[in-house]
């Protein structure tokens, strides 16, 4: 079995306006710190962002902070993180997220959120990776999105020989046993998990 041992997670850099949202991030920063598994994110301290890394930290779980340095004051790096890399640029630090992360799952977030989400999606559907995508759709946050998925599918944008693969929890507790099922799955399929090259 190929365990998780990090999981980068995309969310809001702020607490939007649905306490659940900030809840559910609270909740997955602990769950994550209790099985063992690292955070990769964005390094910001505020909102759904900084309440996950936060979480880790408080449940004694490790966190890897990625931030490009023009962020550095605008998204308030978080200090506490056991490691903190600054980089030049927006390419660099997804670059090295998707380098040092096992899997990826998308809290509710704004449009950062949404285009890093899209970007693994459209990555795993070109067979750049295998690594597992897990949309947390948390009180139907995403709901809309996958509507236009379906849209997309509808009309013969999306195709079956070229199917988006994607998972989707409604439930925190719900989304390591997800990532790990999917990571055992396709380990299996294809003998030995492996990631190609992305596309700089």
């Amino acid at each position: 079995m190929n365990e998780i041992k990090t999981i980068c997670v995309y969310c809001g850099s702020a607490e939007g306006t649905n306490p659940t949202h900030m809840a559910a991030a609270h909740d997955l920063g602990r769950v994550m710190a209790e099985a063992g598994i690292g955070l990769v994110y964005g390094g910001g301290n505020g909102g759904l962002m900084g309440a996950t890394a936060r979480s880790v930290l408080a449940h004694r779980g490790h966190v890897t902070g990625i931030i490009p340095g023009f962020l550095r004051d605008r998204e308030h790096m978080l200090s506490d993180a056991q490691e903190m890399i600054v980089v030049p640029d927006m390419h660099t630090r997804k670059r090295m997220m998707f380098e040092r992360s096992d899997a990826f799952v998308a809290l509710p977030g704004g449009v950062g959120t949404l285009e890093e989400l899209v970007e693994q999606m459209t990555w795993v559907q070109l067979e750049r990776h295998t690594k597992p995508v897990l949309i947390a759709d948390i009180d139907g946050f995403w709901k809309p999105l996958l509507s236009v998925f379906d849209h997309m599918r509808d009309n013969g944008f999306v195709r079956p020989s070229a199917e988006v693969s994607y998972l989707v929890a409604s439930e925190v507790d719900n989304i390591l046993p997800m990532l790990q099922a999917e990571q055992n799955r396709a380990a299996t399929s294809s003998g030995e998990r492996t990631s190609l090259n992305l596309p700089v």
